[in-house]
């Protein structure tokens, strides 16, 4: 009346060879979210850099590139994961300051651009005061 049992090892060979599939998904999951945060991150300050520095070029002293980078840096200090070490460079022109803003890890890497134009709105207001709309 004893059942015999066998003990099949198909269950654990097979386990041993779906865990690290599911484990290597679930690394590149967490791996992923943290480059697009950095990334937001980035972009955010990036554009926030160039508003600032529009902001300013329109005034007489001007935009200095120096403190634009400054600025950037103070802006995603301490705040990214993957990408601690970005870099921007910034151009500044009559019509627009571009900021270009770049990290790389081992072989990830990102870039990220973003312009603002400089624009004098009190000029407009005045002309078209003048005009007389």
């Amino acid at each position: 009346m004893l059942k015999e049992r066998k003990l099949n090892g198909s269950m654990t060979v097979e386990m041993s060879f779906i865990m690290p599939v599911i484990l290597l998904l679930v690394m590149q999951c967490i791996t992923a979210a943290f480059y697009f945060h950095d990334k937001n991150i980035i972009s955010g300050a990036a554009y926030e850099t160039a508003v600032v520095g529009s902001t300013k070029a329109r005034k007489e002293g001007g935009a200095e590139e120096g403190e634009l980078k400054e600025l950037f840096q103070e802006r995603i200090g301490g705040k990214c994961i993957l990408f601690p070490g970005a870099d921007a460079c910034i151009s500044i022109s009559e019509i627009e300051v571009v900021v270009t803003a770049s990290a790389s890890v081992k072989r990830m890497g990102l870039s990220v651009i973003k312009k603002a134009r400089i624009t004098e709105p009190e000029k407009y207001i005045r002309d078209m005061r003048r005009i007389g709309k």
